[in-house]
């Protein structure tokens, strides 16, 4: 009951907007284990991950969904495959594989812009 409770709230326009405030100006804040972290985005293992292999890369700016996406966010683009790249060869998944991923709509548990990068971890250190 509570579980589903947490997730309606995080789902609600209002918690989208604090998430995305949150990593717009104090991401620093964020109790994570951050793999990578630029102007535009951090990168970190999700808190409950799904996959053996389960890291989360977030916006710094509040976008809700990949359709709030603008010309003006072409820097965070470049910087998210950047940052996908490294962490593929970093992490040595192109031997395992890995997928990134982009939840939309009824899929999307939190209303801010987020992708996961996932993988079976099989030969990571």
């Amino acid at each position: 009951m509570l579980r589903r409770l947490l997730f309606y709230g995080a789902r609600s326009r209002l918690a989208g907007w604090i998430v995305g405030w949150v990593f717009a100006h104090m991401s620093w804040i964020l109790p994570v284990d951050r793999l990578h972290e630029t102007e535009t985005l951090v990168a970190f293992y999700h808190p409950a991950p799904s996959y053996p292999l389960h890291i989360l890369i977030v916006p710094k700016r509040a976008r809700p969904s990949l359709l709030d996406l603008s010309d003006a966010d072409s820097a965070f683009m470049i910087d998210l495959f950047a940052t996908v790249r490294l962490l593929v060869e970093r992490l040595d998944l192109a031997a395992g594989g890995y997928r990134l991923i982009a939840n939309g709509g009824s899929f999307q548990d939190v209303p801010q812009l987020h992708f996961h990068l996932v993988g079976d971890g099989s030969r990571n250190p």
